[in-house]
């Protein structure tokens, strides 16, 4: 038997076997792919061509397969870079408003990153500037009247008015031993402790308020913006006086026990209370006269003024520390007749409700 007769009888037996479509059990003789091509010489070349297109076919499905990885490896890089670029950016900008924030107010505010939307408002003031002060706004800025009468005293007449007057006498003599004439410090401990009570009391005629379903006749936002007040005074003092490390430990510790004490005095009787403050706001008001003696007899240096006290008062721009004390004291002599009229009401046996609040008096 030749060679081609004897592949003819094996491709005839095994090629149904190997080369047959894959059918259901009911095609019991599948034709022989010998057959189906023709036979002889001519069915032995259609078989190879058909083996050799199956293993085109495969290479070429192998190739794509491997492309296709190839594309997701590339695509996986560049994702990764991408991610890398956002984890960058991300960086670059903590960065950049980590740098902002160490170079202050007077700077460009810092860039925040955040989804919620909130942007920061570009303000700017009467002549056009960008505004650089983020503590307060323009529309807060004002100038105080200096007109008003220094001399005015309240006599204490009965108890309780000079319990506060003396309570208040007593706390001026450790202040002058300690601070002496050192004025710019002196004025930094005095608004740590004079920016507390209307913060104190706002607090609590605010909690009054929401217990009792009622209106507080603005006093709330009187006395909150009294706190504002006292604590852009030491805003501004910050810039004149470097208040030395045991300074700013007794700040703390005077600090901690007026608030408390303050907050059960209000508690207990809020026209002692505001009686207190208005003695308070008395000898601020000398205090700051002292101060003002000593600029103009040459004792303490007449420094050009804070920038952030040219803004906050609208001074102008060559004005001088003498400038901002002056301010400064008329802003004490308006908290003083506040706090005195508040005791008032009280001692009329009226609630502060019952009387419309002086807002905005400067």
């Amino acid at each position: 038997m030749s060679s081609r007769a004897a592949g003819s009888v094996l491709l005839h037996h095994l090629g149904p076997r190997v080369f047959g479509p894959v059918s259901s059990p009911a095609a019991a003789a599948p034709r022989p792919l010998l057959a189906l091509a023709g036979g002889g010489e001519r069915g032995a070349a259609a078989v190879w061509a058909r083996l050799l297109s199956t293993a085109a076919a495969e290479a070429k499905e192998e190739a794509a397969a491997s492309k296709g990885s190839a594309g997701s490896t590339v695509a996986a890089k560049a994702e990764a870079a991408a991610s890398k670029g956002n984890a960058g950016s991300t960086a670059a900008a903590k960065a950049e408003a980590a740098e902002a924030v160490k170079e202050g107010d007077g700077k460009k505010s810092p860039v925040v990153n955040s989804y919620w939307g909130i942007e920061p408002s570009k303000l700017v003031n009467k002549d056009g500037v960008e505004w650089r002060w983020s503590c307060f706004r323009p529309w807060e800025t004002y100038k105080p009247d200096t007109s008003i009468d220094l001399t005015r005293h309240h006599e204490p007449k009965v108890l309780l008015d000079k319990l506060a007057y003396w309570t208040v006498k007593s706390l001026r003599a450790p202040t002058d031993i300690f601070f002496q004439r050192r004025y710019g410090c002196r004025a930094m401990m005095l608004e740590t402790v004079a920016a507390v009570p209307g913060m104190v009391g706002g607090m609590l005629l605010h909690l009054r308020s929401l217990r009792r379903f009622e209106h507080s006749g603005g006093w709330i936002r009187t006395l909150l913006e009294e706190a504002e007040n006292e604590r852009m005074h030491l805003m501004t003092f910050m810039e004149v006086a470097k208040p030395r490390w045991y300074e700013r430990a007794l700040v703390l510790a005077v600090q901690g026990v007026f608030f408390n004490a303050y907050f059960l005095g209000y508690l207990i009787s809020p026209k002692f209370a505001h009686r207190v403050v208005g003695y308070l706001e008395e000898e601020a008001i000398h205090s700051y006269t002292e101060y003002l003696k000593d600029i103009e007899d040459g004792k303490i240096e007449n420094v050009p003024a804070p920038a952030i006290a040219i803004d906050y008062w609208q001074l102008p721009a060559d004005a001088t520390l003498k400038d901002v004390v002056i301010m400064v004291r008329a802003d004490e002599a308006h908290h003083r007749d506040v706090n005195h009229f508040a005791s008032d009401v009280h001692y009329q046996g009226m609630e502060l409700k019952e009387t419309p609040a002086p807002i905005e008096y400067h």
